[in-house]
């Protein structure tokens, strides 16, 4: 019987995706005894996950979760780093004699036939190998997004400015250029986290296979290029294995009871609602609500929309790590906007259950932060995006969503990364009903059937899960033998 070992880097959706990679290897092989799962220490995450692995763990006890010993940070006080990822970095890194005690524990009896492992967590690389355990990277983005990544170490060498003031197109090799203004968020600074991501590129080609949750004829391009090596020309690129949608699992409760903006999209027309929703760090400024408020009552179309307190106004590091204020949404929003909008809007704050509302039958449009899970999870339910990217790699996003895919209108900004409202109110006009929106629809649906074919028995991320189980245990023998 076979021990699989994952190791997520902190964040919700990172979890989710791992624990949803994991039922899924359950699924498809009874020779799987154990998965274990080791949860970093990381106090700065918002929120907590222990109902989600609580609901996990009764639903599945042959996954295991271990929390590992926090860690303190080398510079003491978070406002002495430069940002999120840079603390992320380090704490992963640091955690690495905490993952060699669990890894040796757990091959006690037996040995471990696969380590799987996020991107952030790439220090762990080192322990895995000196183990002689088979080690794979889980890439919670896309195939594009992979080919970038891949290039971080050719772009290093070739510019010597920072991609923030490069203003210059980037290659990125039998794929498609992007902005240098659209790459990924923690890299556009030539700081402590741009030396992190290089270092994350070079390790990728150091594992034994990397997991991709996208499927095939999302990305094309991507998938070709990396399984041909095109994307990365005179450097070997391990397998890579393509076996999305991996999404979370549709359920209607929360806490057993239905939510209450189900009930009040049951009560709305088909394919009448525009739902804005921004991911769990998604925020705005208090002049940016404003716009958004001011666009969605003059577009007269109607919206659910999910809304944070906006970011504190200093920009010192530890705000980024305190638990919003209590959200008052009268003190946020112009004067008297609910009352003005109640009959077609309604507005939550902080959480909703996306799934559902993706997969509501009032639900025609989606206006998402491009976050890598929301965009499989609109793909999955064939509703059409507008894309308004915030954070992380979600530009890169933006741009094959609208120009390479074609499922996603643009929401255009200003160079302060500002929308005005008449953008607001023409683009969530569109979606609903236009020809631009009906174009998007159409492509969207011809994916989500594609989406739906590709896990079939004899689909291509299907065929592609097969093929990496059968990896370890090659890999397994590769290694003992060496």
């Amino acid at each position: 019987m076979e021990k699989i070992v994952l190791y997520p880097s902190p964040g919700i959706g990172h979890l989710i995706s791992m624990v949803e990679l994991g039922k899924l290897l359950l699924s498809h092989t009874s020779s799987i005894s154990s998965i274990t799962i080791l949860i970093p220490n990381f106090p700065f995450i918002k929120g907590s996950y222990s109902s989600y692995i609580s609901s996990v763990s009764s639903s599945f006890p042959s996954i295991t979760f271990i929390s590992l010993p926090s860690v303190p940070l080398l510079h003491g006080d978070p406002s002495n780093y430069e940002n999120m990822e840079h603390i992320l970095f380090e704490t992963l890194g640091n955690n690495n004699p905490n993952v060699l005690q669990c890894l040796q524990s757990i091959s006690e009896s037996s040995p471990i036939s696969a380590f799987i492992i996020d991107f952030f967590c790439y220090p762990s690389l080192e322990i895995s190998k000196s183990l002689e355990i088979p080690t794979y990277f889980f890439f919670t983005s896309g195939a594009s997004c992979m080919a970038l990544f891949l290039n971080f170490p050719v772009y290093d060498k070739i510019y010597s400015d920072s991609f923030r003031n490069l203003d210059a197109m980037i290659e990125i090799p039998g794929l498609f250029s992007v902005h240098s203004s659209y790459m990924v968020e923690p890299v556009l600074d030539r700081g402590k986290s741009y030396s992190e991501f290089v270092k994350v590129s070079e390790n990728f080609r150091k594992s034994d296979g990397i997991i991709i949750n996208t499927f095939e004829s999302l990305e094309e391009k991507a998938v070709m290029g990396l399984k041909q090596g095109i994307c990365l020309p005179g450097n070997p690129i391990p397998p890579v294995y393509f076996i999305g949608p991996l999404i979370a699992t549709r359920g209607d409760n929360n806490g057993g009871e239905r939510d209450e903006c189900l009930g009040w999209l049951d009560s709305q027309p088909s394919q009448s609602v525009v739902y804005l929703g921004f991911g769990s760090r998604g925020m705005f400024s208090m002049e940016q609500l404003w716009e958004i408020a001011i666009g969605l009552e003059n577009s007269g179309v109607r919206f659910l929309w999910v809304v944070r307190s906006p970011p504190p106004t200093s920009r010192d590091i530890n705000n980024v790590f305190l638990a919003p204020p209590e959200l008052d949404l009268n003190s946020i929003l112009p004067e008297g906007f609910l009352d003005r909008t109640k009959d077609r809007g309604l507005v939550v704050k902080s959480w909703v259950p996306q799934i559902q509302i993706l997969g509501h039958r009032s639900v025609g449009g989606f206006v998402t932060h491009c976050g890598w899970n929301s965009i499989l999870e609109a793909i999955d339910d064939g509703v059409p995006m507008v894309a308004w990217p915030l954070y992380a790699e979600q530009r890169f996003n933006k741009v094959l969503l609208v120009e390479e895919i074609g499922i996603a209108l643009p929401m255009n900004e200003s160079k302060d990364r500002f929308v005005c409202s008449s953008e607001i109110e023409k683009r969530v006009k569109q979606i609903i009903s236009s020809k631009e929106g009906d174009v998007v629809r159409k492509r969207v649906l011809e994916l989500k059937d594609e989406a739906k074919a590709t896990i079939n028995e004899e689909g291509s991320s299907s065929v592609a899960l097969k093929t990496f189980i059968k990896s370890w245990n090659k890999t397994l023998h590769r290694e003992r033998e060496t």
